[in-house]
């Protein structure tokens, strides 16, 4: 967060649905864990949940990819592009208006470890394939690292990051198909910038994966679990901090791409394929001052707590009073282990008898701040601080109607933060935060009993995005 500090107001919006993008070469680009590889435009995030597996009903027969050496990777990858494309098949026409017609410039899987294999289309050795997976427009074809990139994937997030990332891919085939083609963007590159395009792609995959957990596929059957392992799988691909949204190369942070992805699992192909520059808001920034990309966006556990309790005591009294209420000032108390006033709320806890918060400073919120950023420790504060506003509204604060309201009202609250013009505001990379620890913990989404949590981390980011995109009106205050 920034203390102080101007910030533009990028969700001047009501809607849900806005955002840009631009093919180029659609390259996902992975950032293992120990070396920048391809064009380094991506950054592995740690703080995640692991992926569940991806049951295949009976494996696909990988013969018809090029250069497979038929074992268990490309069996999983030829299963999952034969059931995107039968997605599209089915999906395309009644999107689009015309019928689909399948890649054919080839499949290709790339052991990148051998220096005699043959490189693909769009690419002069095979080393250039190396950690990653990316569709070639010009030859229609979608080729991928099998010696560096899904093994990685597949043992870090499970089967679902695989037939995640190949289905983005087919979205820019998808794209194609539409007319976003080199030679379109290149006639009018501001209508596709690359973060468009992008957060096209990950939206027609999202649509693929909940025709396939409605048991429409063919051969895989994804578990409930694979939400949000799809979500943490997808935001290991998320621009560094403090990428612009103009960069010719970004593909988005990690609220971008997660917000993509849902809208196109909740909603239909069709509505990814409407996306344009002008009805999709992007919440990407650079870094405004020296400052505050010399601190990568984050304040020290002391100063957050510091600055962010006075600025939620503050919203949360002009948002009661719009309720007609009386906001009486909850009493902040530190604690040395986790909160016990009411229930097991977690690392911070609302106490509606005493009308207080209570906040762990010895371990637990220490670490979540020092693991994945300030904005945990953020969103955390606001949910509780939620609770305390629907009790002076005279409201339930138990119940699950209460737990998924303290969560959206803590995603409107950062809409505030992140819209201000000036005073107290978002950092780059606090959105990135804020869906980190909500994929990764309900301590959020937890009513003031310390129960009825909202599960799985895929509804708690979709309840908070609802509440930074439209505000307080869709949290039921």
């Amino acid at each position: 967060m920034r203390p102080g500090s101007a910030v533009t107001n990028p969700l001047g919006v009501e809607s849900l649905h806005n955002g840009p993008m631009r093919l180029a070469s659609a390259r996902l680009v992975l950032l293992l864990a120990v070396a920048l590889v391809a064009s380094g435009c991506t950054q592995l995030v740690d703080g995640r949940p692991v992926a569940g597996q991806v049951v295949t009903k009976d494996g696909v027969d990988p013969s018809f990819i090029r250069g497979t050496d038929g074992g268990p990777i490309d069996r999983l990858a030829a299963t999952a592009i034969t059931d995107v494309d039968k997605f599209w098949q089915e999906t395309f026409p009644a999107a689009f208006g015309k019928p689909w017609e399948p890649v054919d410039g080839g499949i290709y899987s790339v052991d990148t470890s051998d220096p005699a294999a043959k490189p693909p289309p769009c690419t002069e050795k095979a080393s250039d394939v190396e950690g990653n997976a990316f569709y070639c427009p010009s030859a229609d074809a979608i080729a991928w690292d099998r010696a560096a990139l899904l093994p990685v994937l597949k043992d870090r997030f499970g089967d679902a990051a695989v037939v995640i990332v190949l289905a983005h891919e087919m979205g820019h085939a998808v794209q194609r198909r539409m007319g976003i083609t080199p030679e379109a963007e290149r006639r009018d590159p501001d209508k596709y910038p690359t973060i468009l395009t992008e957060a096209m792609a990950d939206c027609f995959a999202g649509a693929f994966i909940k025709w396939v957990n409605d048991g429409k596929s063919e051969h895989l059957d994804i578990g409930t679990d694979t939400l949000d392992s799809a979500l943490g799988a997808l935001i290991t691909f998320k621009d560094p901090v403090g990428t612009s949204p103009d960069d010719r190369s970004a593909h988005g942070n990690a609220f971008d791409r997660v917000s993509a992805f849902q809208d196109g699992y909740l909603k239909d192909a069709k509505f990814c394929g409407a996306m344009t520059v002008q009805n999709r808001p992007f919440t990407q920034q650079s870094f405004r001052s020296v400052d505050d990309r010399d601190r990568g966006g984050n304040l020290p556990f002391d100063e957050m707590l510091e600055s962010i309790a006075p600025d939620l005591n503050n919203y949360y009294k002009a948002l009661v009073a719009t309720k007609g209420a009386t906001w009486t000032e909850p009493k902040a108390t530190t604690v040395r282990e986790e909160p016990t006033c009411s229930g097991d709320q977690g690392p911070v806890a609302f106490c509606p008898k005493d009308k207080a918060i209570e906040v762990d400073v010895a371990e637990d919120l220490p670490e979540l701040h020092a693991k994945i950023g300030d904005y945990a420790t953020g969103v955390l504060l606001a949910s509780r601080y939620g609770l305390a506003a629907r009790q002076a509204a005279g409201l339930k604060t138990d119940g699950e109607e209460a737990a998924e309201g303290a969560l959206c009202l803590a995603g409107a609250y950062t809409r505030e933060v992140f819209t201000r013009e000036q005073g107290f505001g978002l950092s780059p990379g606090d959105l990135d935060e804020a869906v980190q620890v909500l994929l990764a913990y309900d301590y959020a989404a937890r009513d003031a009993s310390g129960r009825n949590a909202v599960d799985p981390g895929f509804k708690r980011v979709d309840l908070f995005r609802n509440g930074v995109f439209t505000g307080v009106k869709a949290c039921g205050f």
